[in-house]
């Protein structure tokens, strides 16, 4: 969460710029005006920071917990140009790699195997290494929050951001992403030519995807050819895109608009709508989306000061044993023996309307699906959020410093009860 890129709050922690979890969720980093720290998640520990007179860090992208950082610049006094990316080993205590662009960086993604950077209307994948290998570069739509997400399973590596039309997005196999290879090297056993390492932007040497069709087909540019790129495109929203989120497999995804009534949720190999979750209805500006680490669960923050927590799968909710009756907030109930529909509730175990059983004949709305459960942030404070390590738990990182950890109830849903608060910023 770049906090310079959403709205500011009132109880913002002075100084703290971005936040933002690693790849499993068990650890998170912020960016200060002073430099950045990392912290685990449980038990809430400070485990490395690097803070000084030189200047803020506006973003700290984590690999794992490795040593390896994804910094850029931000704050009132940058330590670094905010159009360059540096990769810093927090055990040498310095840069070892420096990435510059034309123009500001608005994020970075990592993998094991691939670097993504996020400008304003382009995202260059590299393949991760000292010196990265400038694999491709795709054209977006403005993307001011520099939105972007990449699947973390090994074997798996998927990776979304928005399209070149408004509520598009775009889903990219970065496996099929191969390095350039002539016409007349192609037959050959032997590794291909590398380009050279990307010092400034590398906008005239990187072919931009021109022609995106549901799975492109490889393009010849001057002489080269290159790999087929799969590339899928689904028009996911009306509306301007507002957050993204990928499970870890890479097989589903999540978004929301910038209206931020709805959630949805589809499969990134057939682009098929899997799941429409209403927040609300009142227009909401959504912070983060997180999957649960089996994809049976998403949960969802935003600025409304609430947390929801909704069903993918209606396994997950335990058969109980009650007579038929409509649905109350804070109870999912499935039943053995009939359809949950005739009784208001979806088939994915999240609450519904009593009139669902009309939905033909009445607005969409009528046919929602709404949260399982929910949590409140007491402060209304921008926040993070994500599955934590203990079963039936959720961890919220706010942007006034604080720590909360909820558990829920995986039967009953309703109201969370929080187990811990926690600052791990003090004034």
């Amino acid at each position: 969460m770049n906090l310079l890129r959403t709205s500011p709050g009132i109880n913002d922690a002075p100084g703290l710029l971005y936040a933002g979890f690693n790849q499993d969720y068990g650890c998170f980093a912020i960016g200060l005006d002073t430099g950045f720290r990392v912290y685990n998640c449980h038990p809430l520990i400070n485990q490395a920071k690097n803070e000084s007179d030189d200047g803020g860090i506006g973003l700290v992208e984590m690999l794992y917990r490795t040593n390896y950082l994804a910094l850029v610049g931000g704050g009132r006094n940058p330590r670094y140009p905010p159009n360059k990316v540096i990769i810093y080993d927090s055990i040498k205590a310095k840069p070892v790699l420096e990435l510059e662009y034309k123009s500001e960086v608005k994020n970075v993604k990592l993998r094991k195997d691939r670097l993504t950077v996020v400008l304003q209307n382009k995202v260059f994948v590299y393949h991760f290494s000292l010196p990265p290998q400038l694999l491709h570069t795709f054209e977006t739509c403005d993307n001011e929050k520099g939105l972007a997400a990449v699947s973390t399973s090994p074997n798996h590596a998927i990776l979304i951001i928005p399209g070149r039309q408004k509520g598009q997005l775009q889903i990219i196999d970065l496996n099929s992403l191969g390095y350039y290879i002539s016409v007349g090297e192609s037959d050959h056993n032997g590794s291909p030519s590398l380009p050279p390492l990307l010092t400034s932007d590398s906008s005239n040497s990187a072919t931009t995807l021109s022609n995106i069709n549901n799975h492109t087909n490889g393009n010849n540019v001057n002489g080269n050819t290159r790999r087929s790129i799969n590339v899928s495109i689904i028009p996911a929203h009306t509306g301007k895109l507002s957050c993204l989120s990928l499970n870890q497999d890479g097989s589903r995804c999540a978004t929301t608009s910038d209206k931020g009534t709805l959630i949805r949720v589809y499969n990134t190999a057939t682009g098929a709508l899997l799941h429409e979750l209403r927040r609300g209805v009142d227009r909401a500006e959504i912070y983060a989306i997180a999957f649960n680490q089996e994809s049976t669960r998403l949960c969802v923050s935003s600025d409304k000061g609430t947390i929801h927590i909704f069903n993918l799968d209606p396994s997950v909710v335990t058969h109980m044993d009650h007579k038929p009756r409509g649905p109350t907030y804070g109870e999912v109930i499935t039943y053995p023996t009939q359809s949950p529909s005739n009784y208001g509730l979806t088939t994915s175990g999240n609450r519904g309307s009593a009139l669902s059983f009309m939905k033909d004949l009445l607005p969409k709305y009528f046919s929602s699906e709404w949260s399982f459960a929910n949590a409140k942030i007491p402060t209304e404070s921008r926040c993070l959020v994500a599955f934590g390590e203990q079963k039936n738990s959720i961890i919220a990182i706010c942007a006034d410093g604080t720590c909360y950890k909820y558990y829920f109830d995986p039967r009953k849903g309703g109201e969370c009860t929080r187990e811990s608060f926690e600052r791990f910023l003090k004034d």
